[in-house]
C-alpha cells in the first residue's frame, strides 16, 4: 500500500505555469488525444446513472406521488455531495503495481455493472406496486447505492485527470467532465425517456402500435450493465498509468490518517473556507427552477417524453459550448464567466416559472402546440447556456487552484462542495412545495387537504382545488435570494481570483 507526498522539480509545470518564471505555457493537446478520449468515455459512463436518477422522478410523477416523496427520492443524488467522506481513503490506499487510480476504478465499475444487472431483474416490481404505489423507500436506497459507486468512480477519474493529462492541458479536464457527463446524462435520461414512452414510439418510430415503448427500464439497465463490464475490462488491460514518485509506507492506518490530515489542512486554508461558503450557497436562487419546474410541466399536462426531448436540439450546443467556453476559462480568471452568466440564469428561471403558470392555457389532453414548444425551448436554451457557462467556469477554477501534491482529494473536495451546494437546495425546494401550497376541498371549505386523510375524505365526493401553488412562492423567494447573493458573492469571487497560487497549496514545495 502507498501514500503520496510528491515533491515537484523546480521547472515542473503546474496549472500550465512555470513555477520559477510565472509564465503561462500555451495548452497543446497533441500527444494527449487518447487520454482525452478515455476521460470523455469514463465521464460518459458516470453520466448514465445520473441520467437514470433524473428519469425515475418523471416516471414517478406520472404515478401521482407527492412532492415530499419526490424529495425523498432526491436523496439518491446525495452521494456526489457526500463522497468527501471516503475520498481520502480512495486517494491514499492503492496497489502500486496495479496503478493508483485503477486500483479503485476497475472494481468500482465492475460493481456498477453487476448492480445494474441485478436491478434489471427486480426494478419493475418495486416501481409498479399496484396496491400501495411505488416503493419509494426501497427505490431510494437502491439508486442511492448505485450512485455511491458512481461517486467513487468520479473521485478516481477526477484524480486521474490531473496526472493523465499534461499539466499544461489540465484545463481540458473540465471540458471532458462537462461533455462526457452531458453525453451520458442524455443517454440515461433523454434517450431512455423517449424510447420508454409508448406514445412517442407509436407516434414516431413504429408502424404498429404497442402498449410498451421500444426500451424498458429493466432492458436499459441490463444493456448498460454489460457495457460497464466490457469497457472496464478494456481499460484494465490496455490503459496504463504514469509512474508517480511517492513516499511509501506499509502502515495502512497511517496512510488513511495522513490522507484525512491533508484534507483537514485543505479545509483550514482561508481561501478554501471562503470558497466553501460560496459553493454551498450559490445555487439557492436556482433551486425552484432546477428541481421543480420540470415536474410541474408534467403536472400541467405536458407529456414527460416531450419534457425530456427538449434536450435533443440542445445536444450540439451542450457539446460545443464547453469547448467554446474553455477558451475563456483557461486563463487566470475563469470565474469571470461564472459571474457574467449568473444574472441571466436567475432571470430565465423566473421566465420558466411564468411559463409553467400559463401552460394549462395552451396544453389540452397532452396535445402541445408547436409554438408552445418553441417558447419553452427558447427559455430552456438560454437557461442551459448560462448553467453550462457557470459549470465549466467552476470546473476550470477547481483545476487551476487544486494542489496536485494532495492528489484527487483536493479536486474532489471542491467538486463535492459544488454538488452539495446544488443538491440540498433542490431537496428543500421539493420538500416545501406541498407545505407552501394552499388547497381547499371543493365541498368543504374547512378541509385544506393538507394531509392524506383529509385529501381522501374530500375526494369521496369532491376534489382538492389548488388556490396557490407553492412552486410560485418558491420561485419569487429564490429570485430575491439569488440577486442578494450575487451582490455579495461577486466581491468574494473577485477576491479569491486575485489570491496567489501559494495561498491554495497544502503541501508547500521548495
Amino acid at each position: 500500500m502507498t501514500i503520496r507526498s510528491r515533491k515537484n522539480s523546480k521547472h515542473e509545470l503546474e496549472d500550465g505555469q512555470l513555477e520559477k518564471t510565472g509564465v503561462h505555457e500555451q495548452s497543446d493537446i497533441r500527444g494527449d488525444e487518447g487520454n482525452i478520449a478515455i476521460l470523455l468515455f469514463l465521464y460518459l459512463l458516470q453520466g448514465i446513472p445520473l441520467g437514470l436518477c433524473s428519469a425515475i422522478p418523471m416516471i414517478l410523477q406520472n404515478r401521482h406521488v407527492s412532492y415530499k416523496q419526490q424529495a425523498e427520492f432526491s436523496f439518491v443524488q446525495w452521494p456526489f455531495s457526500l463522497k468527501l467522506l471516503w475520498a481520502p481513503v480512495v486517494d491514499a490506499i492503492y496497489f502500486q503495481k496495479f496503478g493508483r487510480r485503477k486500483t479503485w476504478l476497475i472494481p468500482t465499475q465492475y460493481l456498477m455493472g453487476l448492480f445494474m444487472l441485478y436491478l434489471s431483474g427486480h426494478v419493475e416490481t418495486w416501481l409498479n406496486n399496484d396496491s400501495q404505489g411505488p416503493n419509494i423507500g426501497l427505490l431510494t436506497v437502491l439508486f442511492f447505492s448505485l450512485n455511491v459507486l458512481a461517486a467513487t468512480q468520479d473521485i478516481v477519474v477526477d484524480g486521474w485527470a490531473l496526472t493523465m493529462l499534461k499539466r499544461k492541458n489540465v484545463g481540458y479536464a473540465s471540458t471532458c467532465n462537462s461533455v462526457g457527463q452531458t453525453a451520458g446524462y442524455f443517454l440515461g435520461y433523454v434517450l431512455f425517456i423517449a424510447l420508454e414512452s409508448p406514445e412517442f414510439c407509436n407516434g414516431y418510430l413504429r408502424s404498429t402500435s404497442s402498449d410498451e415503448g421500444i426500451v424498458t427500464l429493466p432492458g436499459f439497465l441490463y444493456f448498460w450493465g454489460w457495457i460497464f463490464i466490457c469497457c472496464t475490462t478494456f481499460v484494465a488491460i490496455f490503459k496504463h498509468e504514469k509512474a508517480e514518485q511517492n513516499n511509501q509506507t506499509n502502515d495502512l492506518f497511517e496512510d488513511i490518517k495522513q490522507s484525512y490530515k491533508l484534507l483537514w489542512c485543505t479545509m483550514k486554508l482561508p481561501t478554501i473556507k471562503t470558497t466553501a461558503l460560496i459553493l454551498l450557497t450559490a445555487k439557492i436562487g436556482f433551486s425552484a427552477c432546477d428541481a421543480v419546474s420540470g415536474l410541474k410541466l408534467v403536472d400541467a399536462g405536458v407529456p414527460k417524453e416531450k419534457v425530456a426531448l427538449l434536450a435533443v436540439p440542445l445536444i450540439p450546443l451542450q457539446i460545443v459550448l464547453p469547448l467554446a467556453i474553455s477558451r475563456y476559462t483557461s486563463g487566470p480568471r475563469p470565474m469571470d464567466v461564472f459571474l457574467k452568466a449568473m444574472p441571466y440564469r436567475l432571470l430565465f428561471g423566473l421566465l420558466a416559472a411564468l411559463l409553467v403558470w400559463v401552460t394549462p392555457l395552451f396544453v389540452q389532453n397532452g396535445v402541445v402546440p408547436i409554438y408552445y414548444i418553441f417558447i419553452l425551448l427558447g427559455i430552456y436554451v438560454f437557461y442551459q447556456i448560462a448553467a453550462s457557462s457557470m459549470f465549466v467556469a467552476s470546473m476550470a477554477f477547481f483545476a487551476k487552484v487544486s494542489d496536485p501534491a494532495v492528489g484527487g482529494t483536493y479536486m474532489t473536495f471542491l467538486n463535492t462542495l459544488c454538488n452539495l451546494g446544488g443538491i440540498w437546495p433542490s431537496t428543500a425546494a421539493l420538500w416545501f412545495v406541498d407545505t407552501l401550497t394552499w388547497r381547499q376541498c371543493s365541498i368543504d371549505s374547512e378541509n385544506d387537504c393538507s394531509t392524506l386523510i383529509e385529501s381522501e375524505q374530500c375526494e369521496t365526493a369532491g376534489k382538492c382545488v389548488t388556490l396557490l401553488d407553492g412552486f410560485y412562492i418558491e420561485s419569487i423567494v429564490c429570485l430575491i435570494i439569488g440577486f442578494l447573493w450575487f451582490r455579495w458573492g461577486k466581491r468574494k469571487i473577485n477576491y479569491l481570483q486575485s489570491r496567489p497560487m501559494s495561498q491554495w497549496k497544502v503541501v508547500q514545495r521548495s
